[in-house]
């Protein structure tokens, strides 16, 4: 492992919670209603979808966040963007297949904890009027430490939900200044104790690594608080620096940003911190203890990957709500429109707010099928049709140079992913990605770095 030439392998190389990545859908020629006749056939094979409800307020910002927000004090927006959510839910309703069931709603942002508890219930509520709720299924919500009230966290409990994710990212207050995000400990602490008190029964952190200021000796300490914190999940993301397309970063500039081999250290002192404090590396920068849901899911074959991150095959159906919310049935992806007036307008013509989507040709199912069982299952299988693609385009080689680096191990059409290379498993999914250049191209820097 010491010989790995690492920076080889840290370059721009896409999460793939989607393939065909955003950036490759072939939006001039998709055909929406072609998408939603999919979406009718994909609710009625799968008994079910997922729901993923976008709620974009917060009170703040949070300079190095990327995610589509809209930041006010004023709480009055709350009801009509509700109102705007549930007729969503009201066209969708007839594309979705008689029968069909919720198997899991999951609230990201901005901040849902934004929202008042009354009108979580009210927006909920009226969710869960339509398909039947499968018995036993677990919903999930992102919360800010600093605003998440018990009322919140009982509210959502009696109506479902038995995860929370909370944005911790770094405990270190000059971090903290430089990404205008603030919680202690102590804030946090009373929400965990508060959600285990209710009944919660998995709770996730998210960490990130590479934030203006961070160091080793500083960034160890919030390991240290967090994992004494004992969640049930670690999220432990890489920073990306994207001036560019979140203008909230030019709060500070590369200058302030830990170097590379800093940034590279980080990433091992909390790998390492995590599996020594008994988590199972999961693949792409999760990490859960072994009697959480998500890593029997894992063991047992039931893992899948999609916009939500990690989650249960059986949600391999996902319906966004929400301004930039993105659907998956499988073989068809969209995305709604970002801008919060024009959602609520078009919406209010009766128009679904849809302005962007791709639909899956055979081939890319192939190759998602691929890159999904390598991000779940760090192994993949391929037919003759793949292996010539792998051939003619020189990809072969890159997979034989990866096994030389101790990356994976190929025998024949498949190939299993050492220790090693779970680190770099972005990097071997792209090789699959007919998108994606080869090793030793020009990459556009639209990904965060491996590492």
């Amino acid at each position: 492992m010491s010989e790995l030439n690492w920076a080889k392998y840290n370059r721009p190389v896409p999460r793939y919670t989607s393939y065909p990545t955003v950036p490759d859908w072939n939006s001039e020629n998709f055909d929406f209603s072609e998408a939603l006749h999919r979406l009718t056939r994909a609710t009625d094979e799968n008994g079910g979808f997922a729901l993923y409800i976008h709620l974009p307020f917060c009170e703040s910002l949070c300079t190095y966040c990327g995610c589509n927000k809209r930041i006010t004090k004023n709480h009055l927006v709350e009801r009509p963007y509700i109102n705007a959510l549930l007729r969503e839910f009201d066209l969708y309703s007839k594309f979705i297949a008689e029968g069909a069931k919720i198997t899991g709603i999951h609230l990201g942002g901005g901040t849902p904890t934004f929202f008042s508890p009354e009108n979580l219930q009210y927006l909920l509520e009226n969710i869960l009027k339509h398909p039947h709720v499968e018995a036993g299924e677990m919903f999930s919500f992102e919360a800010h430490p600093a605003n998440t009230s018990r009322e919140h966290l009982e509210t959502l409990y009696n109506l479902g939900f038995r995860r929370l994710s909370l944005g911790v990212q770094d405990f270190d207050p000059k971090v903290q200044t430089a990404i205008h995000r603030f919680q202690t400990v102590d804030d946090v602490q009373t929400v965990i104790t508060q959600a285990r008190e209710i009944g919660y029964t998995s709770i996730n952190f998210d960490l990130i690594y590479g934030l203006p200021f961070q160091n080793e000796l500083s960034f160890s300490k919030t390991l240290e608080e967090s994992i004494a914190l004992q969640p049930d999940r670690l999220a432990y993301y890489s920073y990306a620096h994207v001036p560019w397309t979140s203008p909230g970063q030019r709060a500070y500039d590369e200058n302030d940003l830990p170097d590379a081999a800093t940034k590279l250290a980080l990433h091992h002192m909390g790998r390492e911190a995590f599996l020594a404090a008994g988590y199972a590396d999961i693949g792409m920068d999760h990490f859960v203890f072994p009697q959480d849901g998500m890593f029997r899911d894992k063991e047992q074959g039931y893992l899948h990957r999609n916009f939500m991150g990690y989650t249960h095959a059986r949600e391999k159906v996902l319906l966004g709500l929400g301004t930039s919310s993105i659907s998956d049935v499988g073989n068809a992806f969209w995305q709604n429109e970002k801008k919060n007036e024009i959602y609520q307008a078009l919406l209010k013509t009766d128009e679904l707010p849809v302005i962007k989507g791709h639909l899956l040709t055979d081939r890319e199912q192939k190759h998602r099928e691929i890159i999904q069982s390598i991000s779940c299952y760090r192994l993949a299988k391929w037919d003759s049709e793949v292996a010539e693609f792998l051939e003619d385009s020189g990809r072969i080689d890159v997979l034989k140079d990866m096994e030389m680096d101790g990356l994976l191990d190929l025998d024949g059409n498949h190939l299993q992913l050492t220790s090693l290379g779970t680190t770099f498993l972005r990097n071997v999914c792209s090789v699959f990605d007919v998108n994606y250049p080869i090793m030793g191209a020009q990459t556009i820097q639209r990904s965060s770095q491996a590492i």
